[in-house]
C-alpha cells in the first residue's frame, strides 16, 4: 500500500539527515561551447534564446529574444539596436496570428581597461510585453522583425490562471543555483518530465563571473585567479544558457530572482527583472507596501523567495543572511524558497529559530547542478562550526555581523548547534529540483526530486497546510 503523504499538521518532525551517497557526484563539468545545445543554430538576424517571462499581472507576459551574434575579443563593434524591430505576432489560433505587439531592444558591452582581457558586446536583446491576455489560455506566437524578414518559428505558452482564492498554477517548478553543467542537464530533464506551468529560478543562473574572459573557469574564482587585476566575467555563458534553455523557456513562463553570482553581471539586461534588493532601494519599498496590502481573502497563499536562506544548517553560508532576517518580515508568510546553499533542506515551521505552528516553512533548493562544490558538511558536526567573523551578511547587512550566539533553546550561548537543529526537518546533499502544487486555499503539495532517481520518483514530499483561523496572516515589516 502507498504511504500516506505527511502534512505539516503532523509536525514538527524529528530532524532527518540522509547520508551522503558518495558514489554520486554527477558530472559537475560545464557543457563545452562545442556542445550542439549551446551553439548558435540561426542565421543573420533570426531570433534565438527565446523566452517567456511573467509580468506584473496574470494577463500579461514578456517575450524576450536575441538577434545577431555576440562578439568577444579586442576589436569589437557593437550592433545598433535600431537596425531591427522588436515585434511579436500572437493569437489563440496557430493559423491566425493577428495580434501584434512591439517593444524595446538594447545592446550591452563588457569592456576592460587592461591589456589581454577580451571585451564583449552582446547581440541585440529584445523585450516585448503582451497585454490583455485571457487567463489560463494557450497562445501561439512568433517574434522577430517581419520587415527583413526575420521571424522565428511558431511557439506557444499558457497564461497564468486568474487571481482568485480558488485558481492557481497547477505546477510550479523551483530550481536554484543552476549553472550549465551535465548535472544541470539532468535537473532540467527531470523538471521537464514533471510538466511545470511556471519555472521559478531562485538565483545564480549562469555563473559567468567564475570565468576569465578567455573562457577559463574555476569553482573558486578568488582561489584560482588571485592575481587578476579586475574581476572578469565570461558573458558568452549567458548566450550558451539562453540557447540551451530555449526549448523550455519558449513555452513555459519563467520568474527569476538574482543571486550573488548575478550582482556583477548584466542579468537584468537579459532577463528584464529588477536586481536591486538592498533595504534602501525601490524594490524593498515595493515589497513593504505590497505585503501590507495583500488581502488574504483574495490571495490566501503568500510565498516569497530570495537567494540566501535564513535557516540553513550547512557549513556553507551558515547564518550568512542573519542581518536580513532580523530587519525583514518573518510574520504572516506561508512558504519561503531560497537557493545559495548547494544542497536541499526543508524546515519545520519556525519563527526566530523556535518551532512555531504558525511560522513559515523554509525550503532551500540550491541544488540545480552548478559547477561549484556541493554543500556537504553540516555546521552542527564536530569541528565544522564556522568562525563567526566569516559569516558577514554581504547581502543586506553591507558586510555587518549579525549572527550572535543563540539566547534561547538547545544552542543557548553557542554560535552553532551541536546536533541537527529542531527547526531542520529534512536535509540531503545532492542535486535536484522541486515542484509546488497549490491544491486549494489551505493545502499545497511540495515534492522534491533527486537527479539520481528515476523520473517521477520522490525524494521528499509533504502537504503544507495553512490554518488561517488559528494563525495570524497579516505580514509585519520590521524596520531598522
Amino acid at each position: 500500500m502507498a504511504m500516506a503523504i505527511p502534512t505539516t499538521l503532523d509536525g514538527p518532525f524529528k530532524p532527518v539527515t540522509i547520508p551522503l551517497d558518495k558514489s554520486f557526484r554527477g558530472n559537475a563539468i560545464d557543457l563545452p561551447d562545442t556542445d550542439p545545445r549551446v551553439q548558435r543554430t540561426v542565421e543573420g538576424f533570426e531570433p534565438e534564446q527565446i523566452s517567456v517571462s511573467l509580468s506584473s499581472t496574470h494577463d500579461s507576459v514578456w517575450i524576450s529574444w536575441i538577434t545577431g551574434e555576440f562578439q568577444i575579443g579586442n576589436n569589437i563593434k557593437p550592433l545598433d539596436p535600431k537596425i531591427i524591430a522588436s515585434v511579436v505576432r500572437y493569437a489563440t489560433r496557430r493559423s491566425q496570428l493577428n495580434r501584434k505587439a512591439t517593444g524595446h531592444s538594447l545592446v550591452y558591452n563588457q569592456l576592460y581597461p587592461f591589456l589581454g582581457l577580451q571585451n564583449y558586446t552582446s547581440g541585440i536583446i529584445h523585450h516585448v510585453r503582451l497585454t490583455g491576455l485571457k487567463p489560463d489560455t494557450l497562445y501561439y506566437y512568433q517574434c522577430g522583425d517581419p520587415s527583413i524578414p526575420a521571424m522565428s518559428g511558431t511557439y506557444y505558452f499558457r497564461t497564468m490562471p486568474d487571481s482568485s482564492p480558488t485558481s492557481y498554477p497547477s505546477k510550479i517548478a523551483i530550481v536554484g543555483d543552476q549553472g550549465l553543467t551535465y548535472n544541470t542537464t539532468s535537473t532540467v530533464n527531470h523538471m521537464i518530465s514533471n510538466r511545470p506551468d511556471l519555472i521559478l529560478l531562485v538565483g545564480d543562473v549562469t555563473y559567468s563571473n567564475l570565468y576569465l574572459t578567455n573562457g577559463t573557469g574555476s569553482n573558486c574564482y578568488s582561489c584560482s585567479f588571485a592575481n587578476s587585476p579586475i574581476h572578469e566575467t565570461y558573458q558568452p555563458r549567458w548566450d550558451y544558457w539562453g540557447r540551451y534553455m530555449q526549448p523550455v523557456l519558449s513555452k513555459v513562463p519563467i520568474m527569476v530572482v538574482e543571486g550573488n553570482h548575478e550582482w556583477d553581471t548584466f542579468y537584468n539586461a537579459r532577463l528584464d527583472f529588477d536586481i536591486y534588493i538592498y533595504i534602501t532601494g525601490d524594490q524593498y519599498k515595493w515589497l513593504e507596501e505590497d505585503l501590507v496590502n495583500v488581502d488574504r481573502e483574495v490571495t490566501p497563499w503568500l510565498v516569497v523567495t530570495w537567494h540566501a536562506p535564513w535557516y540553513n544548517t550547512y557549513k556553507a553560508h551558515y547564518r550568512e543572511a542573519e542581518c536580513m532576517r532580523v530587519v525583514a518580515m518573518e510574520d504572516g508568510v506561508d512558504v519561503v524558497f531560497n537557493g545559495h546553499v548547494h544542497a536541499y533542506e526543508r524546515s519545520n515551521r519556525v519563527y526566530n529559530y523556535t518551532l512555531d505552528p504558525c511560522g513559515p516553512i523554509h525550503i532551500t533548493v540550491g541544488d540545480g547542478g552548478n559547477r561549484e562544490k556541493m554543500a556537504v558538511p553540516y555546521a552542527d558536526e564536530l569541528g565544522n562550526c564556522p568562525e563567526p567573523s566569516t559569516t558577514l551578511d554581504k547581502i543586506l547587512g553591507g558586510g555587518k555581523f549579525c549572527g550572535f550566539n543563540f539566547t534561547l533553546g538547545p544552542a543557548t550561548g553557542k554560535f552553532c548547534w551541536d546536533r541537527q537543529p529542531d527547526y531542520s526537518a529534512f536535509r540531503e546533499s545532492t542535486f535536484g529540483h522541486g515542484i509546488l502544487e497549490v491544491k486549494n486555499e489551505t493545502h499545497a503539495l511540495w515534492t522534491w526530486h533527486r537527479n539520481q532517481d528515476f523520473y517521477g520518483a520522490v525524494g521528499d514530499q509533504i502537504y503544507i497546510v495553512r490554518q488561517p483561523d488559528w494563525c495570524p496572516v497579516e505580514p509585519k515589516v520590521m524596520k531598522l
